[in-house]
């Protein structure tokens, strides 16, 4: 009774959890329409995020972040794998119990722009979704909206002015008033903060943050900035080519970076200090297409600490350390390696090509 017990509260624990989800997109051909090949976006990611806290998922543009961010708010449908929020499979809900679920689970897109109707005024911007979903009665709604603005830092005669007349920063928090407003558990936050100025981007960063201590709210805060990252989350997670290499807690991971992509990546953050000397690394090569992936490691073809068996076989996701996850051939246990070897073996001899010819491609 005990062990189940414990078992129940560990599960409790996670409002998030991802396995192994894949999101393809299928490429068709001009004229018979027949899927030819598929842009591999998201494939095979997998994490879990406690209730209350923020993680963070970083990486190159074109990594899948954003994808992967929609795709777990079944904005678009999975290819495969398993999205668990609360315990519940979203992907395994009805039309309509989806629709029940819509408010536990918001987003807050990247343009504060094009993200809101230039039709509506602010205050119907923010409770249109309350009134869908019956958020509160009719005769509460007006004082609800009011409340929600204030929270955000808009003050109530905002209700009637149109997304036009305000500034980036101003229609970021319209936007984090809408999501709030339904009272949601989790909140994918994509790029919440990248088209405002390093001032505004100090205050919306607060504000998620005062939300999150006043409402347990859980991020998701998908990012280009590694800074900010680093500031708001209480996990990180690295995507490289729609697969997940790295994921640790915060300060473990920008400590001790593992995978040499992660630490390529994390070389690039500014130090404000001029006479600090800086190891960038830079990358050779250019990000393959995610719609033909290279074999076996997909950051092989960049990387400077690439071995044989990196062509080869791709990386397992193993732990290396207490909750620091990585996929790298460098940190393969005994088991990975010999599996990984016998991968490259069978690899090798299915190639038309010669030992030698095989390591000069």
């Amino acid at each position: 009774m005990s062990d189940s017990k414990v078992m129940t509260d560990t599960e409790n624990e996670y409002l998030l959890e991802v396995n192994n989800l894949v999101k393809w997109f299928p490429i068709k051909s001009s004229f018979f329409k027949q899927t030819i090949g598929n842009v591999k976006a998201v494939d095979g990611v997998s994490f879990k995020i406690r209730r209350g806290e923020t993680m963070g998922l970083v990486g190159e543009s074109g990594c899948g972040k954003s994808t992967c961010g929609r795709t777990i708010l079944r904005l678009q449908e999975k290819t495969s794998g398993e999205v668990l929020l609360g315990g519940q499979d979203i992907f395994a809900l009805s039309k309509e119990e989806l629709r029940k679920m819509r408010p536990k689970m918001q987003i807050v897109f990247q343009d504060p722009y094009s993200s809101l109707s230039p039709r509506l005024p602010v205050g119907e911007i923010i409770g249109e979704a309350v009134r869908e979903h019956n958020i509160v009665s009719p005769d509460k709604f007006d004082d609800y909206i009011t409340r929600v603005m204030e929270v955000c830092g808009l003050p109530e005669y905002y209700k009637d002015r149109y997304p036009h007349e305000f500034s980036g920063g101003q229609r970021q928090r319209i936007c984090i008033a809408r999501a709030l407003a339904l009272s949601p558990d989790f909140i994918v936050c994509d790029e919440p903060v990248s088209a405002l100025d390093v001032s505004i981007q100090a205050q919306i960063i607060n504000l998620l943050k005062q939300l999150q201590k006043d409402f347990g709210l859980t991020y998701l805060f998908i990012s280009h900035d590694l800074s900010v990252v680093e500031h708001i989350s209480d996990t990180v997670g690295v995507m490289y080519l729609g697969s997940m290499v790295e994921y640790a807690e915060t300060e473990k991971i920008f400590s001790n970076p593992l995978n040499p992509y992660t630490k390529a990546l994390f070389s690039a953050i500014p130090i404000p200090d001029p006479d600090a000397k800086i190891n960038r690394i830079i990358l050779k090569g250019s990000i393959p297409s995610p719609a033909n992936p290279p074999k076996g490691c997909k950051f092989h073809t960049r990387c400077e600490s690439c071995m044989e068996v990196c062509r080869y076989a791709p990386p397992e996701w193993l732990e290396v350390e207490n909750g620091h996850f990585c996929a790298c051939h460098l940190y393969n246990d005994e088991a990975a390696q010999k599996r990984a070897e016998d991968i490259t073996q069978l690899e090798k001899s299915k190639s038309p090509y010669t030992a030698a010819e095989q390591k000069e491609v």
